[in-house]
């Protein structure tokens, strides 16, 4: 059977690219490629969830409302995974909500048939299990780093994690984002951010980031960055921060 366009494609999440080609190819006919927009929510907390998505270079953000309006981010996906895990997981709603951060394609199917292909068992559902394990380990070394991490370590290993999942060194993002999604005031943001730069490590101009030295930028990291990383490879054989 020839591949399609469309096919490959879908194959940009490394997720489903890591599928047997048997188990992928039943996939397909229930697979749809979209575009995610910026600040799109692809599930509410508390909300229903309709949809699964496989990011291609888009990256979503799990975000923690708190009651006064502040906000958190506590997980990270993009091509590396699956937004959408309360689905096979049995809780069908969660605390968090799903919001796009960084534009860009996706793959999406139907929650109600993803559930039904992963109770099938075997290779999507060893995988995807495997996965959730991946995303465990990186939202819990992510509420242990907000807690005993600096902001300018922090930032390093959340530039790092951004440029994984893009597979970019360079990229838009702004102070106010960037504080909203490590937690922390903008000014702490802007300091650290001047450091790094002073550092020659990152350029900052306009909101347009560009790694100059990701070795440098890995050294200023935080543990936390290389532990998740080395967790999604031995996990998925996916390296992923």
């Amino acid at each position: 059977m020839p591949v399609s366009k469309e096919s490959n494609l879908h194959r940009e999440n490394r997720l489903l690219a890591a599928l047997p080609t048997a188990e992928y190819q039943r996939l397909l006919a229930n697979l749809e490629l979209v575009e995610l927009q910026l600040k799109q929510v692809l599930y509410a907390a508390d909300g229903p969830i309709t949809h699964v998505y496989f990011p291609h270079h888009s990256i979503t953000s799990l975000i923690y409302t708190f009651e006064d309006g502040l906000t958190n981010e506590v997980g990270v996906v993009g091509n590396e995974g699956m937004v959408g895990l309360p689905v096979i997981l049995g809780g069908n709603t969660t605390t968090t909500s799903a919001i796009v951060q960084v534009a860009n394609g996706a793959t999406r199917m139907g929650a109600a048939q993803f559930k039904a292909e992963f109770n099938r068992g075997g290779p999507l559902q060893e995988l995807l299990l495997r996965y959730t394990q991946g995303l465990f380990t990186q939202i819990t070394q992510t509420a242990s780093c907000n807690s005993h991490h600096s902001i300018e370590e922090r930032l390093a290993r959340w530039l790092l994690m951004v440029s994984d999942r893009m597979e970019s060194d360079t990229f838009l993002l702004t102070q106010e984002f960037i504080a909203e999604m490590l937690g922390v005031r903008r000014s702490g943001v802007t300091v650290a951010a001047g450091t790094l730069s002073q550092a020659g490590i990152i350029q900052y101009s306009r909101g347009r980031i560009n790694i100059r030295s990701r070795e440098s930028l890995e050294a200023t990291s935080c543990e936390c960055y290389s532990i998740v990383k080395n967790e999604f490879t031995r996990l998925l054989s996916i390296a992923c921060g």
